[in-house]
């Protein structure tokens, strides 16, 4: 149909496509899959997927000879592997091996394990490939178990020992970092682990030996569907253990501010104040470290994206959400200054940040302490931070700090002799420049601090 679009990642699997049809996603099921799709249906395995909110739910739309059609719950913004906390990152891994076993006392198994079938939704992770689950062969080994490792299991080892920013790696590796890229940057110690030894160095031997991509294969034809589970267990246990070892500041960020009490609750007044007046639905927070100032809005919100580059800020909002059920936050890791960028064949597969949140298109964004950071941190000039934000912004709520702020002066001293060329990081100059693409709205300042409010329109 002339209105349909199929998505660009689709030509990875056989068994079916996804494509939009007047802004819905949609599901194409092929004959090729017929087979499965009713066995899962029957058995009760979706149903009970469904409502346990392991897999996302969906329904058929059409079905014919040629093929089924589903519609899956919307998912309002999709987030990538690269940018999850580690603590994201190991719940998906975890809900993975959690399907895996399910799927195998259902008699069915997972054909695929990749990372990007897993996105967070509702304040958790879940599942979104429908078509990953196939009939179990029995004393069949599990055929996605070397993607699980190099999707999962190999990141996550690489970020316990060397830290949250090579979560980043599947974005240049996205079919997985190879075994033996993991394996050479895991320390010697680790060789010493059997469970370290016979899931990574010992695969990554054999991968060198036969030379070939055999998706999951193992050096044995055949195991058990109990060796499996076993292999299964393993890998849950393990992963549920791991820990980062990295510390940041992001804890103290709101005390060194210079924020008075007085100062904060008339920022948090003006904010909501303005939320209310616009009757917003949908928020993205930028640099909104863990989440403070969205927790602190009255209106009720259908969604808030809250974005930081700083891992340990995330995953304390993430922990946060998980306990307050607050299924309306999705936070994720990017980099302001190096928002995602569109990856895959012919760079379509998964798309780019600024895509992805001009699809979303919130209703408000908050730019709360980054212009500072964005300005004098990645020398980004008024009149490129406002071309950015208008990209995708019908309301902008941005806070200026002026050049007494104290975060302001740090910065600036930190440039030695070259502080003269940032002369330009004036008030009168940040508002020249957002002029030319939103009108001020409101503009207030932030009593007892060196900050100025703004409440600006998209032109």
């Amino acid at each position: 149909m002339a209105n349909r679009t199929t998505h660009s990642s689709s030509f990875r699997d056989p068994s079916g496509y996804i494509f939009t049809e007047q802004g819905a996603i949609k599901r194409v099921i092929n004959p090729i899959y017929f087979k499965q799709y009713q066995a899962l249906k029957d058995s009760g395995v979706f149903n009970t997927l469904f409502k346990s909110e392991l897999l996302i739910p969906h329904e058929e739309v059409s079905v014919s000879q040629e093929a089924i059609i589903i519609q899956p719950e919307n998912i309002p913004f999709i987030t990538y592997p690269y940018e999850w906390s580690f603590n994201q990152y190991k719940e998906a891994a975890l809900l993975t091996l959690k399907l895996q076993k399910f799927s195998l006392e259902k008699g069915f198994s997972l054909k695929d394990a990749s990372a990007f079938n897993i996105t967070f939704h509702k304040g958790k992770a879940i599942f979104i490939d429908t078509l990953s689950f196939d009939f179990y062969e029995e004393n069949t080994p599990w055929r996605a178990y070397k993607q699980f490792i190099t999707h999962f299991f190999g990141p996550l080892l690489l970020a316990h020992f060397h830290g949250s920013e090579t979560l980043k790696l599947l974005s240049n590796f996205i079919d997985g970092i190879p075994v033996k890229t993991v394996a050479s940057m895991l320390p010697f110690k680790t060789k010493l682990n059997p469970f370290l030894y016979s899931n990574i160095h010992m695969l990554a031997k054999f991968e060198a030996k036969h030379n070939e991509d055999y998706k999951g294969e193992t050096k044995v034809s055949t195991l058990s569907k109990k060796g499996q589970l076993n292999i299964i267990e393993g890998l849950y246990n393990y992963i549920k253990k791991l820990e980062l070892k990295e510390q940041s500041e992001w804890g103290e960020y709101y005390n060194k501010t210079n924020y008075s009490n007085q100062a904060f609750n008339l920022k948090e007044t003006l904010i909501n104040g303005w939320i209310e007046k616009l009757q917003a639905k949908t928020v993205i927070d930028v640099g909104g470290n863990d989440g403070t100032f969205v927790r602190r809005i009255k209106t009720n919100l259908e969604q808030a994206l809250v974005c930081d580059i700083d891992n340990n800020a995330v995953d304390y909002n993430y922990k946060q959400i998980k306990q307050n059920k607050e299924r309306f936050i999705t936070p994720f890791v990017l980099d302001i200054l190096n928002p995602s960028a569109a990856i895959g064949f012919n760079n379509t597969e998964r798309f780019s940040f600024l895509k992805r949140i001009q699809d979303f298109s919130p209703n408000v964004t908050l730019a709360l302490a980054v212009i500072h950071h964005m300005s004098l941190s990645g020398n980004i000039t008024f009149n490129m931070s406002a071309a950015f934000f208008a990209s995708f912004s019908k309301h902008l709520i941005i806070e200026f700090p002026k050049r007494g702020d104290s975060w302001v002066e740090r910065l600036l001293n930190s440039k030695g002799e070259f502080k003269d060329h940032f002369n330009f990081y004036t008030l009168e100059n940040f508002e020249k420049a957002y002029l030319a693409y939103f009108d001020i709205i409101e503009k207030q300042d932030v009593g007892d601090s060196k900050r100025v409010l703004y409440l600006l329109k998209a032109k």
